[in-house]
């Protein structure tokens, strides 16, 4: 089998193609990056390391894709992630959406001529965030927890948000164009006949993210924490009762190698996540990196930001019916990964940023 991975020196792509090298006996892999973020140089030796080819590549260039040897499927890790891209920071609407759904355009079009089947990673930021907004929550402890009894919203229930759940805007930029990359990989698939599969991924978390506030905010929280850089809550009070579920790369590397072998079965939109079991606060991290390392005081900033969601934890009760899929690696664990690589890596804040 041969594999396109788009976006592979990034966290997830680089750790999803380690990750298949190990489940796919005799896969060839091909990755395409175009070393935009900072810290992607990193996970050239890695790839390598794992017999990855590493192509240099613009998924937004037409051709730059056209260059490429056919294969039997693509796996669009590459993405803007933020979900705050296009409204704030260095990144304008235009390249945000350039990348995010015009890059999708482009590997739809690579696919429609090779024939080859698309797994997109997509994200649980197409749900309406004025939907999730809206939910009622009550503190427990250190964490929000909705009211359950009092909420009639189709697609939600004690498990989590389901797949059925509003995608009404406003979502942000970043989710529309996630949701609109959605809808054109299924029209694509109908229309010329190759196999599709959306998965809706959870946090993904892991040793080796590139952390910043607005993605890859278990790192961020972990690292800076471990080094005693400031921090601060921002949003619902300022008291970090904020809540996500977290997944772990290697157990999204488990169903992607299941689909992969099973073309005939796609076809589904699915939400992958660590679900209830693995959703906390930042406040619930800071308790753990505290018990971890020590103290070290957290601000606070009150107001909220654009597309901030007090509670936000998927339901993956498809995917475990579907593929018989379930995450394997806890929370716990995945919290313990980071920070160890925190105290093996003080310089990796300075790596992964932008300035």
């Amino acid at each position: 089998m041969k594999l396109l991975v788009t976006g592979v020196c990034g966290f997830v792509g680089s750790t999803l193609v380690v990750e298949l090298k190990r489940r796919l006996e005799g896969v060839e892999i091909i990755g395409v990056d175009n070393l935009s973020r900072p810290g992607s140089e990193a996970n050239r030796g890695l790839l390598k390391k794992h017999g990855v080819r590493l192509v240099h590549g613009d998924v937004r260039l037409a051709s730059d894709l056209e260059s490429l040897p056919k294969t039997e499927w693509v796996i669009d890790a590459a993405a803007n992630p933020s979900v705050l891209a296009g409204v704030a920071g260095a990144t304008s609407s235009r390249q945000l959406l350039e990348h995010n759904l015009g890059g999708t355009m482009q590997l739809l079009e690579y696919c429609k001529h090779h024939a080859a089947g698309i797994i997109m990673l997509s994200t649980s930021r197409i749900y309406s965030a004025r939907r999730l907004s809206d939910l009622p929550v009550e503190v427990q402890g250190l964490a929000f927890v909705p009211r359950f009894p009092a909420i009639n919203e189709p697609g939600f229930s004690e498990r989590g948000v389901a797949e059925n759940f509003s995608t009404q805007f406003p979502l942000s930029l970043y989710g529309a164009a996630k949701l609109a990359s959605e809808l054109l990989i299924l029209e694509y698939g109908s229309a010329f006949d190759f196999p599709v599969q959306i998965n809706r991924c959870g946090v993904l978390a892991g040793a080796g993210q590139f952390g910043k506030p607005d993605q890859g905010i278990f790192s961020f929280w972990i690292h800076s924490y471990c080094h005693k850089r400031p921090l601060k809550y921002i949003g619902f009070g300022g008291a970090g009762h904020q809540v996500r579920d977290c997944l772990h790369p290697a157990d999204l590397a488990t169903l992607v190698a299941t689909q992969l072998k099973c073309p005939e079965r796609a076809g589904k939109t699915l939400n992958v996540s660590g679900g209830t079991a693995s959703a906390t606060s930042l406040a619930q991290v800071s308790e753990w990196c505290r018990a971890r390392f020590g103290a070290h005081p957290i601000g606070s900033v009150a107001a909220l930001r654009p597309y901030d969601v007090p509670w936000l934890v998927l339901d993956s009760t498809r995917a475990e019916a579907e593929w018989n899929w379930r995450p394997a690696i806890k929370l716990e664990a995945i919290l313990e990964e980071i920070a160890r690589h925190a105290e093996a890596h003080p310089d990796w804040l300075e790596i992964s940023s932008d300035t």
